[in-house]
């Protein structure tokens, strides 16, 4: 869900127990009604409903609880309506974090996230303390041996309208400014160009290190944002090991 080595985020949560994906499930049921309050339930009209259906789909999270999220914000059933609300803070060693909520009770919220920033060495700031540190982009993450070259990809990416790939040792970043994301994700649909993750996410300019006890705390400093209920994304500046994050 956050910072730095993507592709090891993303192994680790398919990898998850029944509690945690239950707690994955719930967050993606918050965007889901954010989705259809703001373009309505059909993903055919709703871009972004589509994308978060995707995801959810990417997740594992069963077609009954999609479908019961897109009616519940339909107003179908009873529907909360959940604020969007980003919090920007430091944390161990002055590393720079953005947290991204979802909230019915935005005082609850704030002082959760104040408490968490606090417990673990970290300080909540203002707003655009830390934000002016990130940029906002496309990013979608392609695994290699799935039968796409890199000239093919570089070649795909660039006429879809992607800005740039950067290549990994086990996969492909291709970025795109958030208002190209829909339409080169949509082409890599059209085309079958396997991704194994698509989203608009925070991206740092630049990558700290830590040295290792401030890591750790780094480390349950995120891990406790990231359980949080009303957290939705955690970003950060730090290069975390991948070793760390398993």
């Amino acid at each position: 869900m956050s910072g730095h080595n993507k592709w090891s985020s993303i192994k680790h949560t398919k990898g998850k127990n029944d509690a945690a994906m239950s707690k994955i499930f719930s967050k993606i049921g918050k965007e889901i009604a954010v989705a259809v309050k703001l373009g309505g339930p059909d993903p055919n009209s709703n871009p972004k409903l589509r994308n978060i259906i995707q995801k959810a789909k990417q997740n594992n999270m069963p077609n009954d609880n999609i479908t019961r999220s897109i009616k519940k914000a339909s107003g179908e059933t009873n529907a909360i309506n959940y604020e969007s609300i980003t919090y920007e803070g430091y944390g161990p060693a002055g590393s720079a974090i953005i947290v991204e909520t979802l909230t019915d009770n935005k005082n609850r919220t704030a002082s959760d996230v104040r408490h968490l920033f606090d417990r673990f060495g970290g300080s909540l700031g203002s707003t655009n303390c830390v934000s002016y540190l990130f940029k906002r982009k496309g990013l979608i993450i392609v695994e290699k041996g799935v039968g796409v070259s890199e000239d093919d990809l570089m070649m795909n990416a660039l006429e879809s309208g992607a800005d740039d790939v950067a290549n990994f040792d086990l996969y492909y970043e291709i970025y795109t400014t958030p208002e190209a994301f829909d339409g080169v994700k949509d082409y890599f649909d059209e085309h079958k160009i396997p991704y194994v993750s698509a989203e608009v996410t925070m991206l740092p300019d630049n990558y700290i290190e830590l040295p290792q006890d401030k890591l750790n705390s780094f480390n349950k400093l995120i891990d406790a944002l990231e359980d949080n209920d009303d957290v939705q994304d955690v970003y950060h500046n730090v290069d975390v090991p991948e070793s760390d994050e398993e």
